[in-house]
């Protein structure tokens, strides 16, 4: 068979399998395009005014966005714009001071009252305190905002509201509220404004918990809601196009740590598990749990008194005997050789002698008492046990 016939017979093989598959793929399958809304990524994940500083951008306003607030980094210029979305409370008293005084030349400040976990009775920081904001022993509550295409929305719901106080070089030019308190007020001082809202929930534009079963509910808020773009634009405009909009967030990116704890745990949970199935592999396997030994229920002096007295009893007294001579003659052997190797009466001298003791106790000690008589036994076993601690 020709190579030619041979790919020919191939082509036409696939062209059999592959067309009928095709069309009923084709058939069963329909092509949808949906949209999946995926939760914040990098600095939008932890910065609540990323979106507002991208849109003042798209607008050709120039926008930067701090974590705190660092005069020796932003330079402020009489015609900029600082958004403190953080809590006043935690500016120094040096760096409220100098952002007063930037607002005097002509600089727009926009702050809001601290936050309601807060103790009512807490300090609400040097700024508030300098341009007569009252905040203490004020709740939230929610204000009507009418607009056009809503109009039963409502703001400032989740901020403490406020009162002024007159201030020397401090005149309120508008605001807004109602019996239970301001929710803005728009002060001047100086060639400078300062504005002051109880709540700033409305220009964030990213949500801080993004709800996977209801992105598009999750993603409705901030300045994806066209009256809080109105709302932002309008408390913007005393200085907006003509500097720097500085965008004060007050949090601080998420750690090495938090990132691999919350978005590396795919790679992490399987490798715990495989290292404590390993371990678990490794270790040593522990049977039942072994009974203690049963300890000895006598001492070895109790074994020792209980045989002499089982041989005592059953008439072995010359065994006691020699048991104990013999221990005595063989420290003789080590302490006096000449004396051990004599027998007899010899031996009987040699050792009273060393002893400074009458022969005729040495004699008595060295004599075998009889089978029965215990008294004997006794005595000449108490007189080889003196003999041998003093050799």
């Amino acid at each position: 068979m020709s190579n030619r016939l041979r790919w020919a017979l191939i082509t036409l093989a696939l062209l059999v399998l592959g067309v009928p598959l095709a069309i009923l793929f084709l058939r069963n399958h329909e092509r949808i395009t949906r949209t999946e809304h995926l939760p914040p990524q990098g600095e939008a994940s932890y910065n609540p005014l990323y979106a507002l500083g991208k849109a003042l951008q798209a607008d050709g306003i120039q926008a930067q966005s701090l974590a705190r607030v660092d005069l020796g980094r932003m330079a402020l210029q009489p015609g900029d714009t600082v958004v403190l979305l953080k809590d006043s409370v935690d500016v120094p008293p040096s760096t409220a001071h100098a952002l007063l005084d930037w607002v005097g030349r002509g600089g727009h400040l926009l702050l809001r009252t601290p936050p309601t976990f807060k103790d009512e009775e807490a300090p609400q920081g040097t700024l508030l305190d300098t341009l007569g904001v009252y905040s203490e022993f004020y709740e939230s509550a929610c204000k009507a905002f009418h607009v056009a295409d809503d109009p039963g929305h409502s703001e400032f719901c989740r901020g403490r509201r406020f009162e002024l106080d007159d201030v020397d070089g401090v005149r309120v030019e508008r605001r807004w509220g109602d019996d239970d308190g301001l929710v803005f007020a728009r002060l001047r001082k100086g060639q400078g404004t300062v504005d002051v809202v109880s709540d700033m929930t409305f220009m964030e534009g990213t949500p801080r918990h993004f709800d996977a079963e209801d992105p598009k509910g999750s993603l409705a808020d901030g300045l994806h809601d066209i009256s809080h773009r109105d709302l932002t634009r309008y408390l913007l405009a005393p200085n907006y196009g003509k500097g720097t909009m500085w965008l004060v967030y007050g949090s601080r990116p998420p750690t090495l740590w938090h990132r691999i704890f919350y978005q590396g745990w795919p790679v992490w949970v399987p490798l715990l598990l495989a290292l404590l199935g390993w371990l678990w592999q490794r270790a040593q396997r522990m049977g039942s749990v072994l009974p203690a030994p049963a300890g000895d229920r006598r001492s070895l002096l109790e074994h020792v008194r209980a045989s002499g007295e089982h041989l005592l009893r059953h008439g072995k007294t010359p065994l006691l005997y020699d048991a104990v001579r013999r221990a005595f003659l063989a420290r003789l052997r080590r302490r006096a050789p000449t004396a051990a190797a004599l027998s007899g009466d010899a031996q009987a001298h040699a050792i009273a002698t060393l002893l400074q003791w009458p022969v005729s106790r040495v004699q008595t000690a060295l004599q075998s008492p009889a089978s029965q008589d215990t008294k004997a036994l006794r005595e000449r076993i108490r007189l080889l046990i003196q003999m041998r601690n003093l050799l």
